[in-house]
């Protein structure tokens, strides 16, 4: 999984690509927590990402909780399988999803 962050005043876009799962979502969350600093837009990018495990959901859920804190969190570019898996979770209903 590779990941790149792009810093625009108080808004961080997050490109996440491949997997988001037990082995890469820890290292994904440590690199986003120094980021978020100062930050009042987060915006996740799930355009190349296929697979999303139940540690994915995990790491997405605290964001959106430390973001509802400090300002708003949105998910873009979901593809058809997450948003699935999303709606089936109730992820759909928690997550702010464009």
């Amino acid at each position: 999984m590779a990941h790149a962050f792009e810093r625009n005043g108080d808004s961080l876009t997050v490109r996440v690509q491949g997997r988001l799962d037990i082995k890469t979502s820890p290292e994904l969350e440590a690199d986003l927590e120094p980021q978020l600093e100062g930050i009042s837009t987060l915006t996740i990018d799930l355009a190349q990402v296929n697979y999303v495990s139940s540690m994915g959901l995990r790491l997405l859920l605290a964001q959106q909780k430390r973001m509802s804190k400090q300002g708003s969190m949105i998910v873009t570019n979901v593809a058809d399988n997450v948003m699935e898996l999303f709606e089936e979770t109730g992820f759909a209903d928690i997550l702010t999803i464009a």
